[in-house]
């Protein structure tokens, strides 16, 4: 019964106090009677505390849960070719490969990305909060309400990762785990019970919480990134917008399949349109409290400034007017060989120029992908330039829409860069790089840019040339794709001596914002069966006015009336508005586009090139990786041959 009581183990911890700003990071010491725990407020807290360190680092895209990014086809890791992630990206991994706890970052472990025993562990700990925080007498009644509120909703929040990641899994519910239940009685409940389950949670506690943490006599201050009212509304809004998606509403991989030891199915055998009624609703109660809004940054007169640095604000702008919930950034050992300032910062690590903070060559790390590239639309006219690819997804032959006033080829003379560098000399640029979307600008760097520190104004040319700051190297630290990410670091920032994470950057990982309830009301609204088109647009172009693109509907006024090119044009936007924010995959998973989109080899510019301008060509064989794959079963992850061996009646996901 190894793997049950793995499921259902009881860990009973004391807990050490936290600062604001590591409300998370918790140090666990011996373990007290659980009864002495729960009797002192103080022990409560480091409790409530404790069920909040599971929570996912997806901030961490290098590895850990943060794995989606270089899984799905929104980035490229061009560091190290033999990571975690590309065993599963290339199909080389079965249920037998993903057990035990994951190897290193530079192990090809699939293992290292199964989360289903950290799941139900903090599955349990929730439980065992709200089992025993009843003990305490000495907190307020209100008080004990909201954490009860806050443990039931990081129990729903943990069943909607291991959902998202694996399908509908099994649902303890409000009872105890039984450490001496028989294995063979345990089987996964279906997609509705899931979604009812989480949903059901959710709205039981939705008033329970805060709607700040001021209402209930915390200070706001001390106890930013702890649950609230919003948090609860954002959740259900994504959990709904999952339910009514094609991967789980009635879709045909799953029809006469997998049904469990009960006789269910797991999944929806029909569809039911009626689930995008709930999801827009959903969102719209998110957006009816009135409390957030999108960052805007109001000390820029140029409109195209204004749009980089209001974009940049969400990342730049610690607990932000648009982030209904967060937490402050984490990092672990595994990223130690980047240097202590962790994998969030390896990925757009300064040019080599920049040698006395100890920077070799720029490192690669995850860098955008070329597609992603693609994506972002022209300034001018608001369209998104790449409609396609030819051939399957041949990124050097893209199919440029005329009317985008993108150019795919050749260069611009005398090109001023805008925005964060704008203080550079004129350059010679690449035509793909010019009059892009602002986000484009605040998110990336082109091979041949300005990297955005004028105090070390050097250009970021990434092929095979000694005058290059990031030289092409196929074994050391050098950037191999030709586009460095840079979203994480403001203008003119320099990193100091030490590299101290801690001291160095400092941002909130928004795992709920505004935009995205806006983008989730969008498309629920275009897809419902009482199709609401004027709702779709308004709160598509919310998000697109924030950069001050023009309206989608100036930018393509053949899109009214057409619900088919409003659903790819909603699907564009949340590929560019949450670039490397580890919500792609999710996406391209639940959308049922990724076995279109993720194949093929892997492309980049043409940096083993002598020169500047023929490294501009896309070339597909300068990254030592097999080609990419994507089968129906890698909508979903297995479950693990250990778990499958004590669970032994348990249903395995499509195809393994």
């Amino acid at each position: 019964m190894k793997q049950m009581r793995i499921l259902c183990a009881i860990l009973v911890f004391s807990l050490a106090s936290t600062s604001c700003e590591s409300y998370f990071d918790v140090k666990l010491d011996d373990q007290p009677n659980i009864e002495d725990i729960f009797s002192t407020t103080n022990g409560t807290k480091k409790y409530l505390a404790h069920i909040y360190s599971y929570i996912p680092m997806e901030e961490e895209i290098v590895g850990s849960e943060g794995w989606v990014v270089p899984r799905s086809d929104e980035a490229q890791y061009s560091f190290f070719q033999w990571v975690n992630y590309l065993q599963i990206k290339t199909g080389s991994y079965s249920s037998g490969t993903v057990n035990g706890t994951g190897g290193d970052l530079v192990t090809a472990d699939a293992a290292y990305y199964n989360f289903w025993r950290k799941n139900y562990v903090a599955i349990n700990q929730c439980s065992t909060f709200l089992k025993y925080v009843d003990l305490n007498k000495g907190e307020s009644p209100d008080k004990i309400k909201a954490m009860k509120a806050e443990a039931r909703f990081l129990r729903a929040f943990y069943y909607f990762c291991l959902f998202r990641q694996f399908g509908p899994v099994y649902i303890w519910g409000d009872q105890m785990p039984d450490e001496t239940i028989m294995g063979s009685t345990i089987d996964r409940m279906t997609v509705d019970q899931n979604i009812d389950f989480i949903v059901g949670e959710l709205d039981a506690i939705k008033n329970d919480l805060p709607l700040r943490m001021s209402d209930i006599g915390e200070p706001e201050a001390s106890f930013v990134g702890r649950v609230t009212r919003g948090a609860a509304l954002a959740l259900k809004a994504r959990v709904l917008l999952f339910a009514a998606s094609p991967l789980y509403n009635g879709c045909d991989l799953y029809v006469g399949k997998m049904k469990n030891m009960r006789g269910e199915f797991l999944f929806p055998q029909t569809k039911d349109d009626s689930k995008w009624e709930a999801a827009a609703q959903a969102a719209w109660d998110v957006i009816d409290l009135g409390m957030y809004s999108l960052c805007e940054d109001n000390t820029q007169t140029d409109p195209f400034k204004k749009g980089v640095a209001s974009y940049q604000k969400v990342m730049f702008d610690n607990w932000n007017s648009e982030t209904i919930w967060g937490w402050w950034f984490r990092t672990t050992k595994g990223y130690e060989y980047f240097g202590p300032t962790g994998g969030q910062i390896g990925p757009a690590m300064p040019p080599n120029a920049l040698e006395t903070l100890g920077v070799r060559g720029g490192y690669g790390g995850i860098a955008p992908s070329l597609k992603l590239i693609d994506t972002y639309p022209m300034w001018e006219t608001g369209r998104y330039p790449v409609t396609g690819y030819q051939g399957q997804n041949d990124l050097s032959k893209p199919i440029v829409d005329p009317q985008s006033g993108y150019q795919a080829t050749g260069f611009t003379e005398n090109y001023k860069q805008p925005a964060d560098a704008d203080w550079a000399p004129p350059f010679k640029a690449h035509n793909s790089c010019v009059g892009r979307d602002p986000r484009f600008y605040a998110c990336l760097v082109p091979n041949g840019f300005y990297w955005p520190n004028k105090t070390f104004p050097n250009r970021f040319t990434c092929y095979d040339n000694a005058e290059c700051t990031s030289r092409y190297s196929a074994t050391s630290d050098a950037n191999r794709l030709g586009y460095t990410w840079r979203r994480l670091l403001k203008p003119d920032y320099s990193l100091n001596d030490e590299y101290d994470m801690y001291k160095a950057i400092k941002y909130v990982y928004p795992a709920f914002r505004l935009a995205e309830v806006y983008l989730n009301y969008a498309e629920a609204c275009n897809e419902k069966p009482q199709r609401d088109e004027t709702a779709a647009l308004l709160y598509l172009n919310k998000v697109r006015n924030r950069v001050g693109l023009i309206d989608i509907e100036k930018a393509y006024p053949e899109i009214k009336g057409n619900k088919e090119l409003l659903r790819w044009c909603i699907q564009k936007e949340r590929m560019v508005e949450f670039g490397l924010e580890a919500k792609r995959h999710y996406d391209a998973c639940r959308w049922m586009i990724a076995k279109d989109e993720y194949p093929g080899t892997p492309w980049t510019l043409h940096l083993t090139a002598t020169n500047y301008e023929d490294s501009y060509q896309r070339v597909n064989n300068e990254l030592r990786i097999s080609t990419y794959v994507f089968q129906d079963k890698d909508y979903l992850y297995p479950i693990g041959a250990a778990q499958l061996a004590e669970m032994t009646n348990m249903t395995q996901n499509y195809g393994f």
